[in-house]
């Protein structure tokens, strides 16, 4: 996995979780008190297979740098830009321009949260769904296409499996109107 940032967001994740004090997911803080619990680790061999099936929406100069547990991910390309794909609605944004602006956007919990969904995250360890190495929380159901963010429309789900299945089902419906329905995807090896 790259390490450009992980320090940085680890301590505001930390920061995160101790904020959330007394309310109901103040239980599961112990638990969740590193970057590990917010990201899945994988190998610099692996990168490309979690982006081939998304080149089409990203281009072929990004490299992931951080996923998500709920199955998200930050790039970054040549010019040290931060990009985020968010998953369940096939979008692909810049963050950021530079690494160091990056670092400071990790220090807004808000954002924090939003890109890592911990309280998302943290439930779904509270109900028992927990997460082997080279696994991430993934869509049963995407929301693009009737899922929702509930602990039901999530399951442990293999890294690569994921991002393969996930970019070739958005590049087959990319270009169809909101409202028309899907009779049949074709996933290819």
């Amino acid at each position: 996995m790259q390490l450009w940032l992980l320090y940085r967001m680890e301590i505001t994740a930390i920061a995160y979780i101790r904020a959330l004090g007394a309310t109901a997911l103040g239980q599961f803080r112990h638990r969740l008190m590193n970057v590990d619990d917010l990201t899945v680790k994988f190998s610099n061999v692996l990168a490309y297979k979690l982006t081939e099936n998304w080149t089409w929406l990203i281009g072929t100069d990004k490299i992931p740098g951080i996923v998500s547990a709920i199955g998200n991910m930050f790039l970054k390309d040549t010019n040290e830009k931060i990009f985020w794909l968010d998953v369940g609605q096939g979008k692909f944004e810049i963050v950021c321009d530079r690494l160091q602006d990056f670092e400071e956007k990790l220090k807004n919990i808000e954002q924090v949260n939003e890109r890592y969904m911990i309280d998302l995250t943290t439930a779904l360890r509270l109900f028992g769904k927990e997460l082997n190495d080279g696994q991430l929380y993934s869509y049963k159901k995407l929301p693009i296409i009737g899922g929702d963010y509930t602990v039901d429309n999530f399951e442990p789900t293999d890294i690569e499996v994921h991002f393969c299945f996930a970019g070739q089902i958005f590049r087959q419906i990319k270009d169809l109107l909101d409202g028309t329905i899907i009779d049949k995807i074709k996933f290819v090896n």
